[in-house]
């Protein structure tokens, strides 16, 4: 049967970790469901980033529930492994999914919710659960002259190897993971400045022989708000730092204007470039919800730890620091899509079973 012919139990929009965690809960559940994604393959946005990204989280940290991320538990797997992953995750667990959709509107229909999409086609359902993360969205800031840069100006979401940028002048934006990283990749054939508001906070990727995020396991700070997911300390087994101390590529203070071949710094120098790679996170694709109340007059999710405050029957999965901070990552989105799945069991009038009523430990 077509889809778009029958009401579903729930719909997810994204195809990524989040939408892949929750759909493997729904599957538990034995609901009628479908995901649904602009991209043509199950993995989210992940197969988009640039090729050497590396995860700051280990593979035992970096597993979705019921399926162990494969290989050596202490690596740290490069993004062609967890697309790969998150792939055969699909697969195995026979998600069902629709890619190569983009969903343009919602509105509610009742108590359905109507979702239409570019391919015309049109579904109903009787919860909705936005898992399109807040990764979709690259965030550039505004800053004086930029318009009229003539060199290379991308972000980060664009970036994907340092070859072209050989023999160059380039300067990233950033003090993140993703910054440091792609400026050190950089600097083996770029002159590099990398370029924050504030200094680079490095923490050590090993204390004692575990790694961080044992730490904060063993200390409960993972269910904490304290650390984003975006502006996490840079992770460093010490490359880094030494790299920065050693002038493989230098910090400065951010600049103040951009100019037709190169940026101004606040003390008025100028340094002529030839490239600009902002990594300034992003921020989450939410204008298909527009005709739906989930925001504030300040622009802030009306939404608590998932669940919709004004929307009965709308959720959320993967959003940054929606529990805590590992909600948008790997580890942190099957805990968060278990959390919500009592209060939509709930929501469309069914038991849930105690066996189900929390995630099985991981395979």
């Amino acid at each position: 049967m077509n889809e778009s012919n029958r009401t579903l139990d729930v719909i997810v929009i994204g195809g990524g970790q989040a939408g892949l965690a929750l759909g493997w809960h729904l599957q538990q559940h034995g609901l009628d469901f479908l995901i649904v994604d602009e991209q043509a393959r199950p993995g989210g946005n992940w197969r988009n980033y640039y090729d050497s990204l590396q995860l700051f989280s280990p593979a035992e940290y970096s597993a979705l529930p019921g399926l162990t991320f494969p290989g050596d538990a202490k690596s740290y797997p490069l993004r062609d492994e967890v697309v790969k992953y998150l792939e055969t995750y699909a697969v195995e667990f026979r998600l069902p999914f629709q890619g190569e959709t983009r969903v343009v509107d919602v509105a509610l229909k009742g108590k359905l919710f109507e979702v239409r999409c570019d391919t015309g086609a049109t579904f109903t359902t009787h919860a909705l659960v936005v898992a399109s993360g807040g990764f979709s969205r690259p965030f550039t800031p505004s800053i004086p002259g930029l318009e009229s840069f003539s060199g290379t100006c991308l972000h980060s979401s664009a970036y994907r190897t340092p070859e072209p940028f050989a023999g160059q002048s380039v300067v990233v934006v950033g003090a993140a993971n993703s910054a440091v990283q792609i400026a050190y990749e950089l600097a083996g054939f770029a002159e590099v400045l990398l370029a924050t508001r504030g200094k680079i906070r490095f923490f050590p990727q090993r204390i004692l022989g575990l790694d961080f995020h044992a730490w904060l396991k063993l200390t409960r700070l993972e269910h904490t708000r304290w650390l984003s997911d975006q502006s996490t300390p840079v992770l460093d087994s010490g490359k880094y730092r030494h790299a920065l101390n050693t002038g493989r590529f230098q910090r400065r203070a951010m600049f103040k204007q951009v100019q037709p071949d190169g940026v101004v710094w606040l003390d008025g120098s100028t340094t002529q470039i030839d490239a600009l790679i902002f990594a300034t996170g992003f921020q989450p694709n939410l204008d298909f919800l527009t005709a739906l109340p989930i925001t504030d007059q300040g622009g802030r999710m009306l939404q608590r730890n998932g669940v919709a405050s004004q929307v009965p029957g709308l959720y959320f999965v993967g959003l940054p620091r929606q529990r805590n901070f590992a909600s948008a990552t790997l580890r942190g989105v099957g805990a968060d899509a278990g959390y919500l799945m009592p209060r939509l069991l709930r929501h469309l009038g069914k038991d849930c079973p105690s066996h189900l009523s929390a995630s099985p430990r991981q395979d």
